[in-house]
């Protein structure tokens, strides 16, 4: 064959796809920005596929999803949601928390936005309120104030003799003012000192659970946020080792070996944010999509753990538990 005519045929080839593709329907694109890492938050993207599956929708087949993850460092989410935002995306999922939703907010007025797992929607300025959002913003509001609250009640009950417990808050997270406020008036109104410690990288959470142990505080309160969930399992151990008593607000770190913990189900939130996905998908839009808050909470107890540090969990605490890990 010259050479010539190879060229011609090889091009014919090559283009074939491109010019059949053409003559399909373009399919929408899904932008997943994550303040998280892709690693420990593979049963919440699956979570989130369930979700868009659930209501018809398949990854490859009729939706494409692009993923950006920020690996816990917030300021990297402002450019990440920019490129989704360059990429013309149809839907933007915000995942991880509300910095992740804050930085979705401010690159885009016009993408319908849908949030995962904020605290306090209304509070942290994404929504004028949770029946009628406004604007481009909608989705789930899971890890509130009060949660954090009752964690710390439960705490207490398992260590009646202690005077004072340590709050975790990661400062350079925008709801890190709201926690921090939390802390003094639950720990006020349970009678005990708070010690608010900081935390934004791996070594400054060796230092905090490390200054909890050296205080002689009673335990620890670690809420729902992003950085520390990414780092769920660096956290439960850094616990282990300096044996310092720690509640924390999802049942994952429970199963990982955390002593308790208190909140509703995050997987759940990220099927619900599919499932919204893909209603806006459709054609409904943010404004007329309530905000979602969960209806249950549950108390996980990690009896092996309880031992390891020598403490006996109550009657009442074990008859209220929804789940005990033993």
């Amino acid at each position: 064959m010259k050479r010539r005519a190879f060229i011609a045929l090889l091009g014919g080839a090559a283009a074939w796809p491109f010019a059949a593709r053409a003559q399909q329907p373009t399919m929408p694109v899904v932008g997943f920005l994550s303040s998280r890492s892709p690693g420990e938050s593979s049963d919440l993207v699956a979570a989130f596929r369930r979700g868009l599956r659930d209501s018809g929708f398949i990854e490859g087949r009729n939706v494409l999803i692009a993923f950006r993850w920020a690996d816990g460092r917030y300021e990297r989410l402002s450019a990440l949601a920019a490129e989704l935002v360059d990429l013309g995306v149809a839907v933007l999922f915000s995942a991880g928390g509300t910095p992740t939703a804050l930085a979705a907010k401010v690159a885009t007025q016009t993408i319908p936005i849908v949030f995962s797992a904020v605290t306090d929607a209304v509070r942290s300025g994404l929504v004028t309120s949770l029946n009628r959002p406004g604007g481009n913003l909608t989705g789930t509001s899971i890890f509130t104030l009060d949660v954090a609250a009752k964690s710390a009640q439960f705490l207490k009950e398992l260590l009646p003799a202690a005077t004072a417990f340590a709050y975790l808050v990661n400062p350079t997270s925008p709801s890190a003012e709201l926690y921090a406020k939390e802390a003094v008036s639950t720990a006020s109104a349970l009678g005990i000192e708070v010690h608010v410690l900081g935390a934004r990288t791996e070594h400054e959470l060796d230092v905090a659970l490390g200054s909890a142990r050296k205080l002689g505080l009673g335990g620890v309160v670690v809420p729902g946020e992003p950085f520390f969930d990414s780092r769920r399992d660096t956290i439960v151990a850094l616990a282990a080792r300096y044996t310092v008593p720690a509640v924390y607000s999802y049942r994952e770190y429970a199963l990982a070996g955390g002593l308790m913990s208190y909140g509703a189900s995050l997987p759940d939130a990220y099927r619900q944010g599919g499932i919204y996905v893909a209603r806006i998908v459709r054609g409904e839009k943010p404004v007329d999509l309530p905000v979602m808050q969960p209806t249950k909470f549950d108390l996980v107890l990690n009896l092996k753990t309880a031992k390891t540090l020598g403490l006996t969990v109550s009657d009442r605490l074990l008859a209220i538990a929804d789940e005990v890990i033993e």
